[in-house]
């Protein structure tokens, strides 16, 4: 299945609107009202075996870039220990992790040790590695920034706004994000409109779109009407005539909309549960709950509902799926070492865990996860963590992947150098639209429509980064 223009009408008005709306230069939404351009795009279903699904992992609270890939080579990390200090990871410690490339000026990079599940998948080419990644509105050089002579994005380095901007380019307030742009653009191509865009994690705007609703569903599968789906009072016709007061139509607007909400939450209730009843310890030996410790595993947790879904997505008539599950607790100002490691671990046991269950239901080509957090981090400690900061290193894997590999451009490990905004916190040299725009590509969005997705790429030379 492809994504594609509708027709060279379509796409003339849909460049005149977005001229209208005076993209090439300044920061603006991602998902562009779809209402007033459906006309330029629409994904249309044109194979019934063409199945592909996104996952965003997303690291609330910024995750430290400077002790997630570490450079291993004398020099690089002789730069790395000088400017992080105390929470620097030794080098002997980083042997188990060293990545196998060497790139210019003899620098080699290690995961760090806690990452050690991710080594087999970059060993086998189907994790990669993007360096220096954040939002931007057009290419950046640390000179405009300093002098304020290009458009930025906005509320820089603060937690709320920098989810929001990575989710949807705006800051907070946003009400749609680019993963449910994705969705507007899918909804036609599947069977179960509603689980286009599906979040285990809650509410978050990157899945929200103009039409494409974010469906939210707990770990333990979609949540229940309960008076309405058993028995009420032990009767099930009691049960019976409650389903029917709250589902039948009302002549009054409220209620009306009340009822069809509470009739589409019932039927997908009923349709998702069928679908996954017979998956529900399938992928336990891949994703447990609990690790040898019995420490809790919250992200192997969604990660399991997600596969479950992506099991039964035959079964939904899904052709196009996106996903959002997350891991907190990156917000590390202080006691960075012990934290920061952790969930580090779980990080890589759920990543490594889930490519292994998609392999085991034969989608592991078809599903393609990332990671995503609101900015990285100082490079320069505070002493026992770090601070906000802007471009950070993230995660890709799948086995449609060109992994084994780094893409971007390596930043330097110097405070005061080419890429410091201060504190080296990292001008980026990625920005997010391009990361975007790449899966967009793998997801079916054609070439000519990617600013349908990402706005800001038109602003970019390069449209895709390769990883996919």
């Amino acid at each position: 299945m492809k994504i594609n223009r509708t027709g060279e009408i379509a796409r003339r008005t849909f460049l005149q609107r977005m001229g209208q709306l005076g993209l090439a230069g300044v920061a603006t939404p991602w998902a562009v009202n779809l209402a007033a351009i459906s006309e330029a795009a629409a994904d249309t279903a044109q194979s019934n075996s063409d199945y592909k699904a996104l996952v965003c992992i997303f690291l609330y609270g910024g995750n430290d870039n400077g002790n997630t890939v570490i450079p291993c080579d004398a020099t690089g990390h002789a730069d790395y220990t000088t400017v992080r200090g105390a929470v620097a990871i030794p080098r002997d410690d980083l042997a188990g992790t060293q990545l196998a490339p060497t790139l210019d000026g003899g620098r080699q990079y290690a995961l760090a040790p806690t990452l050690s599940a991710l080594k087999p998948l970059f060993d086998d080419g189907t994790l990669a590695v993007q360096l220096n990644v954040g939002p931007l509105i057009q290419p950046t050089t640390l000179d405009q920034y300093k002098k304020r002579s290009v458009p930025l994005p906005p509320k820089l380095f603060s937690h709320n706004d920098q989810q929001s901007v990575w989710q949807s380019s705006q800051a907070e307030g946003a009400v749609r994000g680019w993963g449910g742009t994705l969705g507007d653009l899918a909804l036609s191509g599947n069977g179960r409109q509603l689980f286009t865009c599906v979040s285990v994690t809650g509410n978050a705007v990157f899945l929200s779109g103009e039409q494409a609703l974010s469906y939210q569903i707990g770990t333990g599968g979609p949540v229940a009407i309960k008076s309405a789906t058993t028995n009420l009072y032990g009767s099930a016709a009691c049960s019976a005539a409650l389903r029917q007061l709250i589902t039948e139509e009302r002549g009054q607007i409220l209620e009306y909309e009340y009822n069809r909400t509470t009739v589409r939450a019932l039927e997908s209730y009923d349709a998702l549960t069928g679908a996954i009843a017979g998956n529900a310890t399938s992928f336990d030996a891949d994703l447990p709950d609990k690790d040898a410790a019995a420490s809790s595993l919250p992200l192997n947790r969604q990660l399991k509902m997600v596969a479950r879904l992506i099991d039964a997505q035959s079964r939904l008539g899904m052709k196009r799926q996106v996903f959002l599950v997350s891991l907190g607790g990156f917000d590390n100002h202080d006691n960075l070492n012990t934290r920061h490691r952790e969930q580090l671990r779980q990080l890589a046991v759920g990543m490594s865990g889930f490519r292994q269950a998609m392999k085991s239901i034969g989608l592991d080509r078809n599903v393609t996860t990332f990671t995503a957090s609101e900015f990285g981090r100082t490079m320069k400690s505070n002493g026992d963590g770090s601070d906000h900061g802007w471009g950070s290193t993230h995660f890709v894997t799948g086995g449609a992947v060109n992994g084994g590999k780094f893409y971007g451009t390596p930043p330097q490990i110097l405070l005061g150098g080419q890429e410091d905004t201060g504190q080296g916190r990292l001008l980026p040299s990625t920005s997010v639209a391009q990361y975007a725009a790449t899966m967009a590509s793998w997801f079916g969005v054609s070439n000519s429509d990617l600013a349908l997705v990402a706005p800001e790429i038109v602003n970019f030379s390069t449209r895709n980064l390769g990883f996919v």
